[in-house]
């Protein structure tokens, strides 16, 4: 499987320069490209294929117009024509319904705060041997390796994001790590007053990154609003309001990362319910959605299963993962979101409504899991009326003993 490894780089102020050359170059070849397609198309013409876009982009460099092209990698304009095609791709499948849906390609501005140049194996890029990036017409550039590729590279990708930092991307192929196998699965009911409640008990406090940083992103977007537009103290400004949310960011990111090995290291199976974060992100309740970073944390527990060798599993969002005693299996119907706590009136088990939904996530992912996963007492129930004995059909089934949560 293909993983990406990035690392920071600290360019020094002449690479910066050929850096933002090498970004504007790259944003004009996007555009032009762009507007031939469009043009051809507002012209009832065909498709302009990629081999043809190549050619103009080769034929412009010549021009006196277009010739400051040339003074960057070639490679890195091709790139630029590869991702509008994806963008073009991408495009298409949604209205094929092979993907979500997204609106069509977009002309970049030369005030994106986020730029982006790409180096395919061919360009001559290499790690020297004092472990620094060397790239065409851009130099050496210092990084910080803060561990070791497993592979030898495909593509590195320089990235100068909102905060004025950069990085280096690289593209490797990597071989599957078959963890040993373990006994335990689980399901994983994601929430906001608790970020994670695994079906064996155990719940995930929300770190709330956003929430706790407000107060200084406030003061910080406030002394931005106050400078004048266009001064290099208002792009100072905005330079630390960036900074201020890339620090949240690297946070979540962080305790994205560390809970989902956790979880991958310790279960052979994973299974979460496919929540709609798009349509939640669209209520009151939209910040603290996008504090949790659902969407993120599902798709790292994806990957890395799918790298070590785990199952992961996911089940519809409208499993009624909250109305069915995990217990018993009976269905009471929905519950006000202020109920956290319930008894069966089926089985008389004490229901804890996060593990239980917890539970019935992973056991509509058709994965066994201990009777609500977590530590259970038995309550006394009336004998039953026919004498025990040894035979497996004699013996009662989890909803006729009666078992409820601590």
């Amino acid at each position: 499987m293909q993983l990406r490894y990035s690392f920071r780089v600290y360019p020094a102020a002449g690479q910066q320069q050929a850096l933002a050359k090498a970004f504007g170059c790259a944003r004009v070849a996007y555009n032009d490209a762009l507007r031939i397609r469009e043009d051809s198309r507002d012209a009832g013409l065909p498709f302009v294929p990629s081999a043809e876009l190549s050619k103009r982009l080769t034929a412009s460099k010549k021009t006196p117009e277009r010739a400051w092209l040339g003074e960057v990698s070639s490679v890195v304009l091709q790139q630029s024509l590869r991702d509008l095609d994806t963008a073009y791709k991408n495009f298409f499948d949604g209205l094929k319904g092979k993907r979500p849906k997204m609106g069509p390609p977009r002309f970049k501005s030369r005030k994106d705060t986020r730029q982006s140049i790409r180096f395919t194996a061919n360009a001559g890029w290499k790690i020297t041997p004092g472990e620094k990036l060397r790239l065409p017409k851009i130099g050496d550039l210092r990084l910080k390796w803060s561990r070791e590729l497993p592979s030898t590279p495909s593509t590195v990708t320089v990235v100068k994001d909102s905060a004025g930092r950069y990085f280096a991307s690289f593209a490797v192929e990597t071989e599957q790590e078959i963890l040993p196998e373990v006994e335990p699965v689980v399901g994983i009911d994601l929430g906001l007053t608790h970020f994670a409640v695994l079906s064996d008990g155990r719940k995930v406090d929300s770190p709330k990154f956003l929430r706790r940083a407000e107060k200084k992103l406030k003061k910080a977007q406030q002394n931005l609003s106050r400078k004048k537009k266009g001064s290099n103290n208002r792009a100072k400004a905005r330079t630390k309001v960036a900074r201020a949310h890339a620090k949240v960011a690297d946070a979540r990111r962080e305790f994205h990362h560390q809970l989902s090995t956790r979880i991958i290291r310790e279960n052979q199976a994973v299974a979460v319910e496919d929540l709609s974060a798009k349509g939640l992100a669209r209520t009151r309740l939209a910040k603290s959605i996008h504090d949790a970073g659902w969407s993120a944390f599902v798709s790292m527990l994806e990957y890395k299963a799918a790298r070590y060798g785990r199952t992961f599993v996911r089940i519809g969002r409208f499993e009624p993962t909250s109305q069915v005693c995990c217990v018993c299996g009976i269905k009471d119907g929905p519950k006000p979101l202020h109920i956290r706590e319930w008894t069966c009136g089926a089985c008389g088990a004490v229901l804890d409504r996060d593990i239980n939904a917890a539970v019935n996530v992973a056991k509509a992912a058709g994965l066994a899991v201990s009777v609500c996963g977590a530590q259970v007492r038995r309550a006394s129930v009336p004998a039953q009326r026919r004498e025990a004995g040894t035979h497996l059909e004699t013996l009662p089934t989890a909803g006729q003993t009666g078992i409820a949560l601590l």
